[in-house]
């Protein structure tokens, strides 16, 4: 076999990590007709089709899930290169790799992670975002220093993972102001009937929301379910419904979203995990983080 054309892989990395050729070419400033030109060039030196059309998208094939598994290890380990150089020329800075739950608040990960940024030298912040079981694959196969989720996690044959409780936060439920005047008088009982975004049941928190409803005998109406939080906010902005959120960070949802806290949810609570493949944390930013959540190791089972 002819010897590898790394320029042809990453090409290829950049495609399937961007969803379709398209989009790959507009972050790489070239053109869609290069792209899956040298994509093709990639396929027939190694003998196999790495993608296959999916709807408007494309979809890595088995032997491209296998490739892209390698093309992350080969450019991650090309960008530690460059930072071991750097450092040795006198420009140490400390790469923190973090993987986030897509259920998890991004301004609560936004407040977590601050303290690993506050060392005191200078960090470089490399954050991923999915779902829980691609985030610890990526932990195996230490791409990841730490994974931020909403559950403590099991280990596994292949993986022995240590759950670090971070913290448990207060929840409240926020709208825009138009909503939140009309339903944060006579709160909890206003909620009867009340427009209402909830998360998916993949997160751990919907349980303890609908318990607490339960609890207060409240029936309001479900507008809308997102698996991403992120999402949820954007649609709280624009004034769907109501949604949950930390109470400690109101001021931060007011500023960005433009939304006011309608009551707390006394009870509810969002657990935060830091999830490491070690008990004993070494690296200085994930320490930083634990310290201040006053976070305490469970070993998984």
């Amino acid at each position: 076999m002819a010897a590898l054309n790394y320029r042809h892989l990453h090409y290829f990395w950049v495609v399937a990590k961007e969803g379709g050729v398209t989009r790959a070419a507009d972050k790489l400033g070239v053109a869609a007709q290069t792209i899956s030109g040298q994509v093709a060039l990639l396929e027939r030196a190694l003998g196999v089709s790495l993608l296959a059309p999916a709807g408007r998208g494309l979809t890595l094939t088995e032997a491209g899930r296998t490739v892209m598994s390698y093309a992350d290890r080969i450019f991650s380990l090309g960008e530690q290169m460059v930072e071991a150089i750097e450092s040795s020329a006198g420009e140490s800075r400390l790469r923190l790799t973090v993987g986030i739950l897509d259920a998890l608040p991004k301004l609560a990960a936004h407040r977590l992670l601050q303290p690993a940024t506050a060392l005191g030298r200078a960090v470089r912040l490399v954050c991923y975002e999915g779902e829980l079981d691609e985030l610890m694959s990526d932990l195996a196969l230490h791409r990841l220093d730490v994974v931020l989720s909403d559950r403590p996690v099991a280990s596994s044959g292949r993986l022995r993972v240590f759950s670090h409780a971070l913290g448990e936060y207060a929840v409240s439920l926020y709208g825009v102001p138009a909503l939140a005047e009309r339903f944060a008088p006579g709160f909890p009982a206003s909620l009867a009937g009340a427009p209402l975004m909830l998360p998916t049941r993949t997160n751990a928190l919907r349980d303890r929301l609908e318990q607490w409803f339960d609890a207060h005998e409240l029936r309001p109406v479900i507008v809308g379910e997102f698996e991403d939080a992120a999402l949820m906010d954007t649609f709280g902005r624009h004034g769907l419904g109501l949604f949950p959120a930390l109470t400690m960070l109101g001021p931060e949802i007011e500023a960005q979203f433009g939304a006011r806290p309608v009551g707390e949810l006394g009870g509810v609570h969002q657990e935060v995990f830091a999830i490491s493949g070690e008990r004993r944390i070494r690296h200085p930013g994930v320490e930083a983080m634990l310290q201040a959540g006053g976070a305490i190791a469970r070993p998984a089972v």
